[in-house]
C-alpha cells in the first residue's frame, strides 16, 4: 500500500506503508545510528517525534524481547529507506512490521532519506505526518502549519506511581522523566537500591525517603516546560548527590540559573565525539537530544562545562562547583553502543561514597 510522508513546508515523499495507520502530527527528526532501531523506537525521549533512520537497511535483525528501552513505545512514526521483510537473527521473535502494527506506530519505507536529512539539516526539524492519497496532502499541510509541538510529553511517559527496584547498595531516588530501562539496569548492576518516582514528585517527598543520592533521567520535550520540576531540582541541589543524564542535565542547568536553547536539528545517533575538558580525552557517545545548555549562560552560575561536543562545540556536560552535582547531555548507558562513557555510573557511586565519608 502506498503512503505519503508530508512535511509542514508542503514537501511530500511517496513510499510504501508498513506498521499501523495511526497517524499523528510529530516533529520529524533523524538518527544516524547504524544499529539499535529497536532501542530507538522504545526510547521515550522520542515521544511526539517521527524518527527517520539515515542508515538505509533497517529491520534485518528483527525485534527481540530483551532490547526494549520502555514497556510501551511512544514515537509517532518511523521513516526508513530499505525495509528488510525477512530478518535473520537467532534472537528475533517478530518482524519490525509486525512489531509496529502491534504497538500502533505507522511507518514508511522506500523514500529518499538522504534528501530528507539534507532538508532537515538546512531548515531545521519540521512537523510532519502521513496520509494515503495525494488528494489529502493540501489539507494535511494546512493542518501541520497550524499545529503546535507537544508540551506534555514527560507527563505522558513518566511512571504514574512510585516503585522500588530493590538492591543492597546505595539508596537512590530516580526521577522518571521517560527513563530508559538500560539506565536502570546499569544502576541495578552496581547494587543500587532504587526507588523510581514520578516526574512531579516534590523535593520534600524525595528527601523524606532519605536517599544517598538522586538520579535525574532522560526524557522528551523542552525542559523549560517543566517549571515545577526545575524548582524541585533547585531545592534538591544543596541536600544530596545528583547525577543527571540528557533532560536531567538541562534541568540542573535551568535550576542553577543557566539557560537552554533548541538545536537546529538536534543530536541523535551513536557516533557523536565529545571531549572531556579536564582530561582532553575524546569519547564516542550515543546521543538523543533536541535542546542544549547555553554555554555563555553558565558564566554567572555555580556550574562549569565539563564535556563539549566536537562537531558543533555545544555543551555536553556540566558540574557544580559547590555541591556534588554533575550531569551529561549524552547517554553513558548507550544501548546499542558505544560504551566509552559507561564509567560515569561508577563515578556516580564513587561520589556518593566520598560524600558518605565526609558526612
Amino acid at each position: 500500500m502506498r503512503r505519503y510522508l508530508v512535511l509542514e513546508d508542503g514537501t511530500y515523499f511517496e513510499g510504501e506503508a508498513f506498521g499501523s495507520n495511526h497517524y499523528q502530527i510529530g516533529e520529524l527528526v533523524f538518527n544516524t545510528s547504524m544499529t539499535g532501531y529497536q532501542e530507538i523506537l522504545t526510547d521515550n525521549s522520542y515521544c511526539g517525534q517521527i524518527v527517520m533512520m539515515t542508515y538505509p537497511l533497517i529491520g534485518n535483525y528483527g525485534i527481540n524481547r530483551d532490547d526494549n528501552e520502555s514497556v510501551k513505545a511512544s514515537v509517532f512514526g518511523f521513516v526508513i529507506k530499505d525495509y528488510c521483510e525477512f530478518p535473520s537473527n537467532f534472537r528475533s521473535s517478530e518482524t519490525l512490521d509486525a512489531y509496529l502494527k502491534r504497538v500502533n506506530i505507522p511507518g514508511i519505507y522506500g523514500v529518499d532519506t538522504r534528501e530528507i536529512t539534507k532538508k532537515i539539516r538546512a531548515i531545521g526539524t519540521l512537523k510532519a505526518s502521513f496520509c494515503e492519497t495525494k488528494e489529502e496532502i493540501p489539507a494535511l499541510v494546512e493542518k501541520l502549519k497550524a499545529a503546535d509541538f507537544l508540551h506534555d510529553q514527560v507527563a505522558r511517559v513518566s511512571t504514574k506511581t512510585m516503585y522500588p527496584i530493590p538492591g543492597r547498595g546505595k539508596k537512590i531516588v530516580v526521577m522518571d522523566f521517560g527513563i530508559k530501562l538500560s539506565i536502570l539496569r546499569e544502576l541495578a548492576k552496581r547494587g543500587c537500591d532504587l526507588i523510581v518516582v514520578p516526574y512531579n514528585t516534590s523535593a520534600q517527598e524525595i528527601l523524606d525517603i532519605h536517599p544517598d543520592a538522586v538520579f535525574l533521567s532522560n526524557g522528551p520535550g523542552d525542559p523549560a516546560d517543566l517549571t515545577g520540576v526545575i524548582e524541585t531540582v533547585r531545592e534538591l541541589i544543596p541536600h544530596t548527590v545528583i547525577f543527571g543524564i540528557c533532560l536531567g542535565c538541562q534541568l540542573i542547568a535551568l535550576a542553577s540559573g543557566a539557560k537552554t536553547y533548541k538545536l537546529k536539528f538536534g543530536h541523535r545517533g551513536g557516533n557523536h565525539p565529545v571531549v572531556n575538558i579536564e582530561t582532553g580525552k575524546v569519547e564516542m557517545t550515543s546521543q538523543n537530544h533536541g535542546f542544549a545548555v547555553d554555554i555563555d549562560s553558565l558564566e554567572n552560575t555555580d556550574l562549569e562545562m565539563s564535556y563539549q561536543a566536537l562537531n558543533d562545540k555545544s555543551c555536553e556536560g556540566i558540574r557544580h562547583t559547590k555541591y556534588p552535582v554533575f550531569a551529561v547531555q549524552y547517554h553513558p548507558e548507550a544501548n546499542a553502543g558505544p560504551q566509552d562513557s559507561n564509567y560515569l555510573f561508577d563515578k556516580f557511586i564513587a561520589l556518593i561514597e566520598k560524600e558518605d565519608k565526609n558526612a
